[in-house]
This record gives structure tokens, sequence and C-alpha cells, in this order.
């Protein structure tokens, strides 16, 4: 596993200008945390829940799996009201072979990530793939993990599916 090297500060975050090579680094850290979070994601299936006392249910949903890919949907609920909000709402592409994880859509309040509808810029996918990074190393800290024993028995519970 290479460790990736950040030529970067705080200040070059927000006012510097990502290089591919940086996203690609970005990506195969993403891939490291999220085998963490799941190290059998590519034999897991369905809906999952990782519960941990005085933290939020992390949701892991598996959406699709291919020979080289896992699309998943990872997310928070939040019972604010009817329905539950989730946020944020991330959809991921797992490449097994790549060992690299892309952003597909990530929905969420707390940053303004995205410029609107239009094509996303080496900018764009940089900002959304550091904040995935930024949220899944807090993930692991935090202990949650995914495997068959956090499978929900129930497929077809409704979105608010929890441990409580």
């Amino acid at each position: 596993m290479r460790v990736p090297r950040y030529p970067w500060g705080l200040n070059s975050l927000y006012n510097g200008r990502p290089t591919v090579g940086w996203l690609m680094d970005l990506c195969d850290e993403n891939y490291h945390h999220i085998m963490r979070l799941a190290p059998g994601i590519r034999g897991i299936e369905g809906r999952h829940v990782s519960c941990l006392h005085g933290a939020m249910d992390l949701h892991l949903e598996v959406l699709e799996q291919t020979p080289y890919t896992t699309l998943v949907r990872l997310t928070y609920y939040f019972s604010l009201g009817v329905p539950q909000k989730s946020d944020p709402d991330a959809r991921l592409r797992v490449y097994h072979d790549s060992r690299q994880v892309e952003v597909l859509e990530l929905k969420q309040k707390s940053l303004p990530l995205d410029g609107g509808l239009q094509r996303p810029t080496l900018e764009q996918k940089w900002r959304v793939n550091l904040f995935l990074s930024k949220w899944l190393s807090y993930c692991v800290s935090q202990g949650h993990l995914f495997d068959r024993e956090s499978q929900l028995s129930d497929p077809v519970q409704l979105p608010a599916w929890s441990c409580r």
C-alpha cells in the first residue's frame, strides 16, 4: 500500500489548484478507508448499519456488485422530521482492480461543494473527494464496521433502518 504524501497545507486546500495526480491519490486513500469500514465489501449485499454507542448510526447499502466494482450508498439518517433526512448522502463506485473510489453523487448541507448542474471540473471532483476522505476517516476513527453481521434481516425496511 502506497501512503500518499500531500504537497499542500490548509491554505492550498482552498486556494490551490489540484492536479490529476493529487485526485488519484485521494481516490486511493478513500479506497483504503472503505476497505477498513467494510473489509468484505466484495461479498456483502443489501442494507447494513453500523451502530456505536455515542455515535450516529452509519448506513451502507450495496446497490450493485460486478466482478470489478461495487456501487454503494453511504449515509447518516437524522430523525428531525418525516421522512428522515439523510446527510451526508453519498453514492460511491468502488473500483477493486485499480483500488480507487469515485464519488458519483454527494448530497450534503454542510459545505457548498458543487457548482450546479454543469459537468464536474477537476476542482469540484477534488472537493467532493476531499470531503469524502475526511468523512470516511472520521467514521473509521469512530470504529464503524460493516460485515455480514451488520446486515439488516428485513430487506424491505423503510430508509430509516436503525439499530435502535
